[in-house]
């Protein structure tokens, strides 16, 4: 058997909306299940995200230090935000969060990996790309304005492979972190040459 993730749709008989929010909304679908029993799946519907592993030229992760509060913790990111510019192609999203988040352009573009961070309970996907050959913005041309949980957030450089060490010990949660990590960790061995190009499709 091929592993590999295909798309599948089974057959919806009834959806109820539950909850409509900022970002997210919460539906029920009524699902035909084989042996063509029904089953209630509740479920986030949520607009996507991407996230950024910027590596520079010593092998450093940049990452932010952000609050999160369903978590109530202090958590170690890469820089990310959500798909929420219609049509636009994920690198430029990619681009614009390294920008606003950390203050930094990438020269070279790939697609490191893509996630669904939670299949039981939301249709979320994440790109994580990754970003090399970094610069500064000179601090005249960055005209975002944090708000909210951005304001103050440290950006720090780590070592991928300390970076990867404090994953495998539970000192980094933030999944597309700990994922992104450790991906660029294991692409690194053959100078990520595997890498798709950053406007790979997504399945």
């Amino acid at each position: 058997m091929k592993i590999e993730d295909t798309p599948e749709t089974w057959d919806v008989v009834a959806s109820k909306p539950r909850f409509s929010g900022y970002v997210i909304d919460v539906v029920t679908d009524s699902v035909k299940m084989p042996g063509d029993e029904v089953a209630d799946r509740d479920y986030v519907v949520h607009p996507g995200a991407v996230a950024v592993l910027a590596l520079d030229e010593r092998q450093r992760v940049l990452m932010i230090r952000q609050y999160r509060h369903p978590a109530r913790q202090l958590m170690w990111e890469l820089p990310a935000g959500l798909r929420d510019v219609p049509g636009e192609p994920l690198v430029e999203t990619a681009a614009r969060e390294l920008a606003e988040e950390a203050g930094y352009r990438a020269a070279t573009w790939d697609t490191l990996l893509d996630l669904r961070t939670s299949p039981g309970m939301s249709d979320e996907r994440i790109r994580v790309f990754l970003a090399r050959d970094l610069t500064p913005i000179p601090e005249g041309e960055n005209t975002f304005v944090a708000h909210y949980e951005e304001i103050g957030m440290p950006v720090e450089w780590v070592p991928l492979g300390d970076a990867v060490d404090k994953a495998l010990m539970g000192m980094i949660h933030n999944s597309p972190a700990v994922a992104g990590i450790l991906a660029a960790y294991a692409a690194s061995a053959e100078g990520y040459a595997r890498l798709r190009p950053a406007d790979a499709p997504e399945a």
